[in-house]
């Protein structure tokens, strides 16, 4: 082992660039270890069932020759290689293709496992179908209860307009006391009567909006041949029923 010359040529055009011997001994390494790999595998020695592939396998690859005797009875009935089967040659050409089974599971276990797979995706489809429809009607119901608020708060209205006019038509009649008390706009919390008092009276809480509307705009006809969707007065009861189309909001409309 001679000492070397750092002032030769070989030493000299060496590429000293930092880092560099580091990645040229992984480099070796790594193809140290693919060339160690190669080996093993070369040399391992393979297992049964790998051995019985490879010979099933090329066994499979070959064309039969003569030597097979079921090929020999077809060539000499007549049979040439590559020719589909059948007396018109309308049967098949390549053979059946062969199915190994290499799992431990037993017969009929990949139909069960294809048959639960499409059980588990029909329910997950009903699944989201009755979510859709329970979203559906959800969204319905809510329709239907903005609707019947809106029809509620319109009817309120009507109610609070024919309190209003009802009470102005009694007082040019003279009438100082409603037919019904809720026929009138009710007084301020300051001129109503204590609970008590009001409890022994007849309320008319059993009666809803819309039969409180029905049954004041009739008296409002009845009495003073007046409508509140039309607005006008009319002369008498026969000119009421010729002129206004009809009592109620829906036949105005």
């Amino acid at each position: 082992d001679e000492e070397e010359d750092y002032m030769s040529d070989l030493f000299l055009k060496q590429d000293v660039r930092p880092g560099l011997p580091m990645v040229r001994r992984v480099k070796e390494a790594i193809q140290k270890e693919e060339k160690q790999k190669e080996a093993n595998e070369k040399n391992r020695q393979k297992s049964i069932k790998e051995e019985e592939k490879e010979r099933r396998d090329l066994v499979l690859n070959s064309a039969l020759g003569n030597e097979n005797k079921g090929f020999a009875l077809l060539q000499k009935m007549g049979y040439k290689s590559g020719q589909a089967l059948g007396k018109s040659g309308e049967g098949i050409v390549e053979p059946i293709p062969l199915n190994i089974k290499t799992g431990r599971s037993g017969l009929g276990h990949e139909e069960l496992k294809k048959r639960k797979a499409e059980e588990k995706l029909e329910n997950y489809r009903q699944k989201l179908h009755m979510k859709k429809q329970a979203n559906e009607q959800a969204a319905d119901q809510f329709r239907i209860r903005f609707k019947t608020k809106q029809e509620e708060r319109k009817m309120e209205g009507d109610l609070r307009k024919s309190q209003r006019a009802c009470q102005q038509l009694d007082m040019q009649k003279g009438i100082s006391v409603p037919k019904e008390t809720w026929f009138w706009i009710e007084p301020e919390e300051e001129d109503k009567k204590d609970e008590e008092d009001e409890e022994d009276e007849c309320t008319s809480s059993d009666l809803s909006v819309s039969e409180k509307l029905h049954i004041l705009t009739a008296y409002l006809r009845e009495e003073h041949f007046y409508c509140i969707w039309c607005g006008t007065t009319y002369e008498d009861s026969e000119d009421l029923s010729s002129n206004c189309p009809g009592d109620s909001a829906a036949d105005h409309d």
